[in-house]
């Protein structure tokens, strides 16, 4: 990871470690650099930047900050508004943008912002740009053959302008109906937009493909973006499901690039389930290429049992939707994702995208004609312990020696009968303890013995 930027995006508290003076930088740079790499290919034409937001109070800071330092290097800034993440990245690339910004910290409570950053091609931001700007935000950046303390500003008619760009928005919108394989008519569908991005597009999205929409968590106050709602908090609409009678429900997060599942029982469907029904339901159409789903290391043992039942092959990486995504493009995978619900369908989109796997369920559950429920019956979770420690430094802490022996010690207790996994947050100041067992008793017994070293070493923020 970067200096600023993590595994999604530079966050931080609003004006705390995430500055409006950080977002002016970012936007004085991107402007300037593309503006520079149009420029020595014999473009005179303004750099041209995509910015989408979520609903925290901040996004607007922070929008107004980024299009300010935009348009003083002479880019052309287009605003998308209040938009889910994966809009941001489809018009990127299909409206030929030099590259796209989301403000955006997802899942994170609302006194949280980030920025996060897409390439033209509708991709995450590659290391190599982001360590140029991480270098001009240290005042330390070397370009083109010159040490550059600060970018020159635009003038006269160079000086770049803002745009309103709600088309764009619009254009996603219209791109996910296409999706749709199969009239949800007759289909009561309950929706959690977690007072977040999802608000402007999934209500739409399902009214047009043809369901009857029930929809929660959709008045967003600038505070209570994913605040008991969401697919962080999927209890909501888990009783809402119930007490409704509806078929599904679907949960998104702030940005809405990820979605969870709720069953016409009211149980939970998580990502790696999400990802079995639908990587068994390709296999059965000849569509898996490659025979392979691309998991991360924090999915459950259920997953990988339920795909070797069905001769599926699978592949593990590193958490975070980023590194599922390059073992993708590099392995030409068609499906892979997290269990938190970021799912990744390369034929459709190049990031995870929350309302696009709504509507792939949906598929799936109008094709087979069976309730969630049956799709995923086979796909068995293993019980699973997870709990997010908030430290003063996340490798001091996990590179702790008392640490190591209480990790070492519960691996060994349980053998080839389940796993502990240890890592750092990408986003958050967090060590994460996770452990997956035969039964919940032993999950929550080897967890808490690890975090209890954690606190007692003086690791706790």
């Amino acid at each position: 990871m970067g200096r600023y930027f993590g595994t999604d995006g530079f966050r931080g508290n609003a004006n705390e470690n995430l500055t409006a003076d950080h977002a002016y930088k970012t936007g004085r740079f991107l402007g300037w650099y593309y503006g520079e790499l149009k420029r020595k290919v014999g473009k005179q034409e303004n750099a041209r930047v995509v910015i989408g937001k979520d609903t925290r109070r901040s996004s607007y800071m922070f929008e107004y900050a980024l299009c300010a330092g935009l348009t003083a290097s002479g880019a052309d800034a287009c605003i998308m508004h209040v938009t889910p993440t994966p809009s941001v990245a489809y018009i990127a690339r299909v409206d030929g943008f030099d590259c796209g910004i989301m403000i955006s910290a997802s899942h994170n409570p609302y006194h949280d912002n980030g920025i996060k950053l897409i390439n033209g091609n509708g991709e995450k931001m590659d290391e190599e740009t982001i360590s140029l700007l991480e270098d001009y935000l240290d005042g330390n950046l070397t370009l083109f053959g010159q040490k550059i303390t600060e970018v020159p500003f635009a003038v006269g008619d160079k000086i770049g302008c803002t745009v309103d760009y709600v088309a764009g928005r619009n254009r996603y919108i219209g791109y996910l109906i296409s999706l749709g394989m199969y009239s949800f008519r007759g289909k009561k569908v309950g929706l959690d937009c977690a007072n977040g991005s999802a608000r402007h597009v999934a209500k739409a999205v399902f009214d047009a493909l043809g369901a009857t929409t029930f929809v929660i968590n959709d008045e967003p106050n600038g505070v209570n973006i994913n605040k008991d709602a969401g697919s962080t908090h999927i209890e909501g609409l888990q009783k809402f499901v119930v007490e409704k009678g509806l078929d599904v429900g679907f949960a998104f997060d702030g940005d809405a690039d990820r979605c969870l599942c709720v069953d016409e029982k009211g149980n939970l469907i998580n990502g790696d389930q999400i990802m079995y029904l639908y990587a068994r339901y390709m296999k059965e159409r000849g569509k898996l290429l490659n025979n392979t789903v691309v998991t991360t290391i924090m999915s459950n043992f259920g997953l990988y049992k339920a795909l070797d039942e069905l001769n599926i092959d699978y592949a593990k990486t590193k958490v975070g939707d980023k590194y599922v995504y390059e073992y993708m493009q590099k392995n030409a995978c068609r499906i892979g994702g997290e269990q938190s619900g970021h799912i990744i369908f390369s034929k459709y989109a190049s990031t995870g995208d929350g309302i696009l796997t709504s509507i792939k369920v949906m598929e799936v559950m109008l094709a087979k004609k069976l309730p969630l429920s049956e799709l995923v019956k086979d796909c068995v979770m293993y019980p699973q312990t997870l709990v997010n420690v908030r430290v003063k430094d996340k490798q001091t802490a996990k590179d702790d020696k008392l640490v190591q022996q209480a990790v070492k010690k519960v691996e060994e207790e349980l053998g080839t009968s389940g796993r502990i996994l240890v890592r750092e947050s990408g986003t958050e100041p967090v060590i994460r303890v996770m452990v997956e067992a035969e039964d919940k008793n032993t999950c929550d017994t080897m967890v808490d013995r690890v975090v209890e070293v954690i606190k007692k070493q003086g690791h706790q923020a």
